[in-house]
């Protein structure tokens, strides 16, 4: 209760004097750690052709995601043990010192190493800016600043493509990289003059058996997600040994959480049914998000004659329904402190944007697929920033962190697994399809590469018809598997608890006095 009059008397502190600069500061870090991979992404191959190892560029993007997904919850729970303040800035020093070097790279196994680097601070730059936001802004009044979060993601995914390829076309490869510390500078300075939180002593020791086996935990997950149907068959021992290490370090950790005097994870905020059902709603949502962004654009470029150079701008309609409704549905929240009907629409609308994904066909005309783009977009609109509002409101104000860390932990997870199933999917509907009609050894010398607009216009007619019907067959299938999942996410969110929200209305009076509205109570027992 102390820590809730503390943080709300911060609050009301900050906000009428620099709320808006230290909003500015943290979307600029939230741009930095999505807009990255976006970016690098344009430029590997001409890395590739300078610095060779072309068979470990894979690791280039893993060594980044793993050192992300691994020290997101450590992150969380540094912030609550020491202050938000300091581990922020302290995770932002560390995602720039590893853009520095890793433009400095001279071989790939160097860039891979300084990758992880950067990874393990752009962990901790996602987890502050929703951490640091809970702490600021009240759950009631955060909905106003939704659509600003939503607009910095669209920025990301259509800015990057396209930012990328014009540094590296124009000032070379290394200023994908370096093009992170100005903005960084930037950040750290307002950061640091403007945001003013209360300094925390540590009550207990960081919980380092807890980590080490989370860290294990998700580093398995993540690389069986990632290996699994490609480097290495589902049923090799390499997979089989990672899902063995995961499953028993799942369990390791989970009995160490209930021994750890200040535990990473803390399985407390998982008795709160709220809190739970958006962890898995954003695990759902994660697996949708990812597997469209991944699919879309490749559907478009090998079926619909789309220049991939701009890949960006595809997924356009998608992402502008998604700002849209993310904003609306943030000021109704505001208004009305009302906010279990958005989960209900959001899983509505991703199953019926996943569904009609699914009809895609060679026939589709770039109009309709911007329909049904912009349907899924509304139904992730819905969803994006709700889930980790009500997961925020579920807990108390001194574990904002842990639960901000662990609903963003879940929600890559659920991409990680998202890509990996749609993945195996796609693969194998496209070699069934190709060998259907042009027989095994055409299909696997048509087949072996994903093909853009160019490179089809090159291919033999017969041929080119075949690989477009294979990848229509391929998406037809992910985006399936990605309606099922929604049907998930829809139900769950039928069982969401309205509970009110903290620090607005009624229920929160007494904030004008300096006093805060406890923390919501309600649990699975409820």
């Amino acid at each position: 209760m102390a820590e809730n009059t503390k943080t709300a008397e911060v609050s009301e502190e900050v906000k009428p004097r620099s709320v808006r600069v230290v909003l500015m500061a943290l979307m600029i870090a939230m741009l930095l750690a999505m807009l990255d991979n976006m970016i690098i992404g344009t430029a590997m191959p001409t890395i590739v052709g300078e610095l060779g190892g072309l068979e470990h560029l894979s690791w280039v993007v893993t060594a980044y995601t793993l050192a992300t997904a691994a020290s997101t919850p450590i992150w969380g729970k540094l912030g609550d043990m020491y202050g938000r303040k300091g581990s922020f800035l302290t995770s932002i020093v560390i995602f720039l010192i590893g853009s520095a070097l890793s433009g400095m790279a001279q071989n790939m196994g160097q860039l891979i190493g300084f990758r992880a680097i950067q990874g393990l601070g752009a962990g901790g730059l996602m987890v502050g800016v929703m951490a640091i936001i809970g702490d600021l802004i009240p759950p009631r009044e955060r909905g106003k600043y939704q659509g600003m979060m939503a607009g910095v993601m669209a920025l990301a995914m259509i800015g990057g493509p396209l930012v990328g390829g014009t540094i590296t076309d124009h000032m070379g490869w290394r200023w994908s990289f370096y093009i992170n510390l100005p903005l960084g500078a930037v950040a750290l300075a307002m950061v640091t003059a403007v945001l003013h939180l209360p300094k925390k002593k540590a009550q207990g020791k960081i919980d380092y058996l807890g980590a080490a086996l989370l860290t294990i935990a998700i580093t398995s997950t993540v690389l069986v997600t990632t290996w699994g149907g490609t480097e290495y068959a589902w049923g090799s021992a390499e997979i089989i040994g990672l899902i063995v290490a995961g499953i028993v370090s799942i369990a390791a950790f989970l009995f160490a959480e209930t021994r750890a005097a200040e535990p990473v994870m803390p399985l407390h905020i998982f008795r709160s049914r709220n809190f739970t059902l958006m962890s898995v709603i954003g695990f759902l949502v994660g697996f949708a998000m990812f597997g469209g962004v991944l699919y879309l654009p490749l559907f478009q470029q090998s079926v619909q004659g789309a220049s991939a150079t701009n890949s960006g701008l595809l997924l356009l309609p998608m992402l502008l329904s998604m700002m849209v409704v993310s904003l609306i549905a943030g000021r109704i929240t505001t208004s009305s402190g009302k906010y279990k009907m958005f989960p209900i629409l959001g899983g509505a609308l991703m199953v019926v944007g996943m569904y009609l994904l699914a009809t895609m066909d060679t026939d589709t005309t770039r109009l309709v697929s911007g329909v049904y783009m912009a349907i899924l977009g509304a139904g992730l609109g819905f969803l994006m920033q709700i889930t980790m509002l009500v997961a925020q409101n579920s807990v108390d104000m001194k574990d904002m962190g842990v639960a901000s860390s662990s609903a963003t932990l879940f929600r890559t997870l659920g991409g990680s697994f998202g890509v990996a199933l749609m993945g195996s999917l796609f693969t194998s509907r496209v070699t069934d399809t190709m060998s259907e009609r042009l027989g095994p050894q055409a299909a696997r010398a048509a087949g072996s590469a994903q093909l853009d607009a160019a490179s089809l216009a090159k291919l033999p007619e017969a041929v080119r018809d075949a690989y477009q019907h294979a990848v229509a067959a391929g998406t037809h299938s992910a985006f399936l598997l990605g309606a099922f999942i929604a049907v998930l996410g829809f139900a769950a969110a039928w069982f969401v608890k309205e509970v009110p929200l903290r620090g607005a209305g009624p229920q929160a009076a007494g904030a004008a006095d300096g006093k805060a509205a406890p923390a919501p109570a309600e649990s699975f027992s409820h």
